[in-house]
């Protein structure tokens, strides 16, 4: 019943989004809108399952790909290109090569972070918060000294990449992204009933005859294909799985991620559209769609920290 009112709900937005301004006649701006559509359900998707899948490898419901540095790897990787071969990087690897190198550095950071903090039950929140943080500062000081080494346009362009936005996608980076989510997801959703499994724990899955290790790296893999999909394509997401995973638990009504990864893809999906629809209609183009997730979304985040903090131990 509820993921029905979602689904009917993002259906009205999506319309809406579709037909304000257009009202559905075949054109340059329909056709442009489609696209920011298209964007916005691959994007979605893709936040909402990386996310979910991490906490279930994590056990933990306010950590996200970006605290543990998929997003400041994703970006220090194009400022290293920018720096390297110019704005003509953009030129030069192409949609696809761009999200091939993407891919290959997600997945060396999934092996990286693997092996520094899933091979046992030893790491507690706090201990994986903090190396994730640490992480994630010594990337983005890295980043930030490549910036001070471009010219200015070449930082203006690097600037394109930092926070979400639906402008400049072109119809071939969504069809390579959508492809990867697509694929990415079909394997997480057949292999549900196992991060089930997976997300009692260790032991217990263990004593249920699951290969918790090989599950781990599989679940970690699927999450830097989400990470590398949509990074690439509307940028960072920073604190927006957060939202989207507990709102989708709150949801469904438990953790069965047959459930929670449809419910948190339809709720992230419907985030987008209504921020994009504040944007243009609301504030007139005077902030970004970028900065009204992080605004809700870090609030939310700041939210259940101080509520944990505040419950007895």
């Amino acid at each position: 019943m509820r993921h029905g009112l979602v689904l009917a709900a993002l259906a009205a937005l999506a319309l809406l989004y579709l037909g304000w301004g257009t009202g559905f006649a075949p054109g340059f701006l329909l056709s442009r809108r489609l696209i920011r559509l298209g964007a916005m359900a691959v994007g979605g998707t893709g936040i909402a399952m990386a996310s979910i899948l991490f906490q279930t490898v994590a056990r933990n419901r306010i950590l996200t790909p970006a605290i543990m540095g998929y997003e400041a790897a994703y970006l220090l990787l194009q400022a290293l290109l920018v720096l390297a071969l110019g704005t003509a990087s953009l030129r030069l690897l192409g949609d696809l090569g761009n999200m091939a190198l993407s891919l290959a550095l997600m997945l060396g950071w999934s092996l990286a972070l693997h092996a520094l903090l899933f091979r046992d039950e030893r790491n507690s929140m706090h201990r994986m918060l903090l190396i994730g943080l640490v992480l994630t500062l010594t990337l983005t000081s890295i980043t930030q000294f490549v910036q001070l080494q471009i010219s200015p346009g070449e930082f203006a362009v690097l600037q394109s990449f930092a926070l979400i936005s639906l402008d400049g996608i072109s119809p071939n980076r969504l069809a390579i992204s959508a492809v990867a989510v697509l694929a990415a997801g079909a394997i997480a959703l057949r292999r549900a009933a196992i991060w089930d499994v997976m997300a009692l724990g260790r032991d217990q899955a263990l004593s249920l005859g699951l290969d918790h290790p090989r599950e781990v790296r599989l679940c970690l893999a699927l999450i830097a294909v989400f990470a590398a999909a949509t990074t690439s394509l509307i940028g960072p997401s920073a604190f927006m799985g957060i939202f989207i995973a507990n709102i989708a638990y709150a949801l469904t009504g438990g953790f069965r991620h047959r459930r929670t990864l449809p419910a948190g893809s339809l709720v992230a999906v419907a985030m987008l559209l209504i921020a994009e629809l504040m944007v243009q209609h609301l504030f007139r183009f005077g902030t970004t769609i970028g900065i009204l997730i992080n605004l809700i979304c870090g609030g939310y985040f700041l939210f259940l920290i101080l509520r944990r903090a505040g419950r007895p131990a």
